[in-house]
């Protein structure tokens, strides 16, 4: 088999995961020596700490001070599911799905919450579902804003209405500090700390507009609510989750690691200078992709195209001849490559999703990693099509 040469530059830090993401540039544990821990969450010092998280993420993500920010337990999953199940029922729901994540709502709230009126508007891996088709004027809507295992995410919220009766509800944890959220046409957003930022996992955010505050407190849904998922108390919003009395024990120890993520975006200059890395990071790979005849967008649309999920196919036609066991071992043996010559960790494509890879490409990645990645994805593809090849 012909030898190829390896690239003489790796990337300084080769974990490329979409989640948990790589932690900041310059992150070390000796940031955590002054974690609260040992100490009541509801301490004075406590509650000081679980404050400043929100704070800060309020003004990292410009998030409008009419909009209440709240700490919640069993990350993103946690924060949309308590969404899901204290706010809809009140009307009709239209459900958007293109990946996997956004196909796991569908089905909590057909299977779980069993609501009556249902619309599910789908779409391929790679594609966008028809948004014009969406009623964001008189029905609920929950969507993802960025589709981690698809890298499809909604260009903007144009298609939401402002004048809207319902509530959207977004699952926006691959793309909060990366991408720009309209606060104005958003009424629960939720994300986690383990993405964009690089946290640590088991938190989630949970961030409310007054309309959605309003339909807290105006519909009782007629099902059991865990306690977990609580957010009222005699018809009235639990004011103190917003304020840092969250409902469950958080982790001090993850608490002050997102403090000092969101203090390293804040001197970075905010989410300008996220959103710019992260454009960066995507230019990088663009301008590979243009150039390289064997990989791909899975998005066809620029415009839908992840900065930070970066899902890529291969086109080469001696892999594409393939079945689709064989395509997925062939994206594999790339991936167990990188892996082993410690260039590139854990960039396969999501379990659900059509093989091939997923580099995430967020703002803790340095814009130079992904720039010494690139060659050595074409060093491995090179490799394992000449052993495909030899094999035949």
């Amino acid at each position: 088999m012909t030898a190829f040469p390896m690239p003489a530059v790796r990337p300084a830090n080769p974990r490329f995961s979409s989640g948990p993401c790589t932690k900041r540039p310059g992150w070390s544990p000796d940031v955590l020596a002054d974690a609260l821990l040992g100490r009541s969450h509801r301490s004075k010092e406590g509650k000081s700490r679980l404050k400043l998280a929100i704070d800060l993420t309020r003004k990292v993500l410009q998030v409008p001070d009419t909009h209440r920010i709240a700490i919640v337990p069993a990350s993103d999953t946690g924060a949309v599911e308590m969404a899901l199940w204290t706010m809809l029922g009140a009307r009709g729901v239209d459900m958007l799905a293109w990946e996997s994540f956004g196909s796991g709502w569908v089905s909590d709230v057909i299977k779980q919450l069993k609501l009556d009126d249902v619309r599910v508007i789908e779409a391929p891996y790679g594609e966008l579902p028809d948004l014009s088709t969406v009623d964001t004027k008189t029905r609920d809507v929950v969507f993802t804003w960025n589709g981690t295992t698809s890298g499809v995410r909604v260009p903007d919220a144009e298609w939401i209405a402002a004048d809207r009766e319902g509530l959207t509800i977004c699952d926006a944890t691959s793309a909060a500090f990366a991408q720009r959220l309209d606060w104005d046409k958003l009424d629960a957003v939720t994300y986690s700390w383990q993405k964009v930022l690089g946290g640590e996992a088991a938190h989630g955010m949970l961030i409310l507009s007054p309309r959605a505050a309003e339909r807290l407190e105006s519909f009782t849904p007629d099902r059991p609510l865990p306690k977990i998922f609580r957010l009222t108390k005699g018809g009235k919003l639990i004011e103190g989750v917003f304020a840092g009395e969250t409902i469950n024990t958080p982790s001090m120890l993850c608490v002050e690691d997102y403090i000092d993520a969101l203090q390293w975006a804040d001197g970075l200059g905010g989410l300008d200078a996220l959103v710019a890395r992260a454009d960066a990071n995507l230019g990088v790979v663009a301008k590979w992709v243009e150039r390289a005849a064997w990989i791909d967008f899975l998005p066809a649309a620029e415009e839908t195209r992840s900065n930070t999920s970066v899902c890529l196919c291969i086109v080469d036609p001696a892999v594409t001849v393939l079945d689709a066991k064989a395509q997925a071992a062939f994206a594999k043996a790339i991936v167990t490559r990188l892996e082993a010559e410690n260039v590139a960790l854990d960039i396969g494509s999501y379990r659900d999703a059509p093989a091939g890879l997923r580099i995430w490409t967020g703002a803790t990645v340095e814009t130079s990693d992904v720039a010494a990645l690139i060659p050595w994805l074409d060093w491995a593809f090179a490799v394992e099509l000449a052993a495909l090849k030899s094999a035949a």
